[in-house]
């Protein structure tokens, strides 16, 4: 794969940040964006677990996906104090997806402040990400193309993205918005997956504070290199094309996937693992 770093900025305007990242949907990383906010000083794990260690969390690894999955479904709970503590005493594949910890923990949302950057933010309680040392999120894009702004907290994480023009060599597995789940984007087996090795792509390794915008549509594989949280927050997709797109995601195929489940079950699951290979390889002309 061909990765260039994401450009970095201490601070930016709304008016260059408009005109450089979001119209040309390129990412930029900003590392001063959130140091006036209470969460830059506080939000470590030691804080989490202070505010939080009494609530019992969602976790998930990294299993491949089943036909026997709910949408969302946890592969384990336990309490937040207890998931810190495997956090900070060895690696662990178990993270925290999409929990809504601030609407447990009300004193969370004073803690950071809704940037003004120059897009309209979705103001719905931010959803909260954490995850293990080597623990990583497979590759995928999200289901409403939005303009993500991830901000990283406790730690480093290293983060991969892929426009979406590059989706023709990511293996994507149909009626979803994943790639094949047995691809280590770390070290690709090139033999194996070939069309990767067409594939442009982008990767930083965000710290503590620090803000990565990615585009509407953006592929994204995430690793936690230490113990670390996440915040996203999101704008719409401005272009129509996205936003249609967006809305047959949630209302037609994420409906059709699960309704395929029930009827074929794991063929269902199957059969769309094996066409990720065959359709990518026969509108590249690659000889499976």
């Amino acid at each position: 794969m061909h990765l260039k770093e994401i450009p970095r900025l201490k601070t930016i305007t709304k008016d260059d940040f408009i005109k450089n990242y979001v119209k040309p949907q390129k990412p930029v990383v900003i590392e001063q964006l959130t140091e006036d906010w209470p969460a830059y000083k506080k939000w470590h794990l030691n804080y989490i677990d202070e505010v939080a260690g009494d609530k019992t969390v969602p976790l998930y690894d990294d299993r491949p996906v089943t036909h026997e999955d709910g949408f969302n479904e946890p592969h384990a709970k336990m309490k937040m104090s207890e998931y810190i503590k495997l956090l900070e005493s060895k690696p662990t594949n178990y993270r925290i997806f999409l929990y809504n910890l601030m609407k447990e923990v009300p004193a969370l949302q004073k803690d950071f402040k809704w940037p003004d950057i120059g897009i309209k933010l979705v103001k719905q309680l931010p959803m909260l990400f954490f995850g293990g040392e080597n623990s990583k999120v497979f590759m995928h894009f999200d289901i409403d193309y939005s303009n993500i702004l991830h901000f990283h907290f406790h730690g480093k994480k290293q983060c991969m993205i892929f426009p979406p023009d590059q989706t023709k060599y990511m293996y994507k597995v149909p009626h979803s918005l994943i790639s094949r789940e047995d691809i280590d984007f770390d070290n690709p087996d090139y033999e194996k997956w070939p069309a990767l090795k067409s594939a442009e792509g982008y990767i930083t390794h965000l710290n503590h504070g620090e803000m990565l915008y990615m585009p509407e549509g953006y592929w994204h594989y995430m690793k936690y290199e230490t113990p670390g949280f996440s915040m996203s927050l999101r704008s719409l997709p401005k272009k129509a094309s996205n936003l249609f797109k967006a809305t047959y995601n949630v209302f037609v195929m994420r409906n059709y996937d699960n309704m395929m489940r029930k009827i074929k079950g794991q063929d269902w699951i199957d059969e769309k693992n094996e066409r990720a290979i065959t359709k990518t390889h026969q509108e590249l002309g690659i000889d499976s």
